[in-house]
């Protein structure tokens, strides 16, 4: 048979815990993740999903939930996450969100995505409608998303 190897392995060379900047993040973005928020945007987006996670049924995150309840005419803020591969599996849904005039927008990574949601995976994507609780918030940020111009 073969031979136990009792040698610690070496660890890897990059660390794990050392972060990305946002400039590095957007270079992983696929390219049709326009558009982009702005650093300070993103920071916005990620509050506005960490206060909707405490109202029960007021963010739906997936593919599959948000694709149905679009479809069933809920609306809110789509946040999509630019670094998804393959990219097939979610191109068809900004075309949807501007047919039922729902605003998105695009953040740079899927796994800062999920932290905010306060899950340990990433989020591909996510709904967040509107509450009492974040009113303001919510406006204020989707009038942001509104004026932000998609580059043809």
């Amino acid at each position: 048979m073969g031979e136990i190897n009792t040698e610690p392995q070496e660890a890897a060379e990059v660390d794990p815990t050392e972060e990305l900047s946002y400039e590095e993040k957007v270079q992983n973005c696929n390219a049709i993740s326009k558009p982009m928020a702005s650093k300070k945007l993103t920071k916005k987006c990620y509050k506005l999903v960490k206060k909707a996670v405490k109202q029960k049924t007021y963010v739906r995150n997936g593919l599959k939930d948000v694709q149905k309840r679009i479809r069933k005419g809920e609306t809110g803020i789509v946040i999509f996450a630019g670094d998804v591969t393959p990219v097939d599996i979610m191109c068809h849904l900004p075309g949807v969100c501007e047919d039922k005039d729902i605003p998105y927008v695009y953040v740079p990574s899927k796994k800062d995505l999920g932290a905010a949601m306060g899950i340990m995976r990433g989020c591909m994507l996510a709904l967040v409608r509107c509450h009492d609780d974040y009113k303001d918030t919510f406006n204020e940020l989707k009038a942001e998303i509104t004026n932000l111009a998609v580059a043809l």
